[in-house]
């Protein structure tokens, strides 16, 4: 069958649908493993099926189908593994634990990590925090604090906020409770991947507060980076404002 057909009509494409038509097959082929992605058809941490079967069930070549998984691969949303297929993308992966963090030691040597959770608390979104979040004005939010430490040293502040309606049940207790990296946490049992997010970045003073927690001088420099990161169908689902030492490390990023 020629793959210039449009797939698999019987499934709404959601915002893909809306220039499905102008793209290219494979990027179609995309956005409907995305979507049983999304729907949570196969977990994190779960094989999805082969090449062979996807190409069947959508009803294109094989070679569509493997550009399209190299896309996703290339994405850090799914994982290659040699003679064993391809898996669903999992914060317990060390690939992609730290994807989002892009504090490195300016030695470039691995620092053991540890993290101390400070407070767990349900709120009402401000004006901000919902803009940010997709919310309205009032609307529940769950707010955490947290430090990260390298090397038992204090490196970053986070002040984290996530939609209450889908963090229903996330406790101080939970946090404490658990051993794993908090983005695995929320896989698990919350059902959310982050899966992309957008940051800004500026110079700032620690106030009080922040030298204290952090261990440095008032007025110390602080890199303040700003994410909002987003679960498949580009809905934002967590705002962290995390406040960072950075006089044994900097900030290193990839620009294509």
């Amino acid at each position: 069958m020629s793959d210039s057909r449009l797939i698999d009509r019987k499934q709404p494409l959601g915002r893909a649908s809306h220039s499905a038509a102008f793209s290219p097959l494979y990027q179609q082929i995309k956005a409907l493993i995305l979507q049983g992605l999304d729907r949570g058809e196969w977990k994190p941490g779960e094989s999805i099926p082969s090449e062979l079967e996807l190409a069947a069930r959508f009803q294109v070549s094989q070679g569509t189908v493997r550009k399209a998984i190299d896309e996703l691969a290339a994405e850090n949303l799914l994982i290659r593994r040699q003679g064993k297929g391809t898996y669903v993308a999992t914060h317990n992966e060390a690939r992609v634990r730290y994807r989002f963090l892009r504090l490195t030691p300016d030695d470039a040597r691995p620092q053991p990590s540890s993290s101390q959770i400070l407070d767990c608390h349900r709120a009402k979104a401000t004006v901000e925090i919902a803009a940010a979040l997709g919310l309205r004005t009032g609307d529940a939010v769950v707010n955490l604090h947290r430090v990260l430490s390298f090397s038992d040293i204090p490196t970053i502040l986070d002040d984290i906020w996530l939609p209450g309606n889908t963090f229903k049940g996330l406790t101080l207790e939970a946090l404490l409770r658990y051993r794993g990296p908090m983005y695995a946490l929320f896989e698990t049992e919350f059902g959310i991947s982050m899966v992309r997010a957008d940051e800004k970045i500026r110079a700032v003073a620690a106030s009080d507060a922040q030298a204290s927690l952090l261990r440095v001088a008032v007025g110390s420099p602080l890199l303040q980076v700003e994410r909002i990161a987003y679960t498949y169908g580009d809905r934002p689902v967590e705002l962290r404002r995390g406040h960072y030492v950075t006089e044994r490390y900097h900030y290193r990023n990839s620009l294509n």
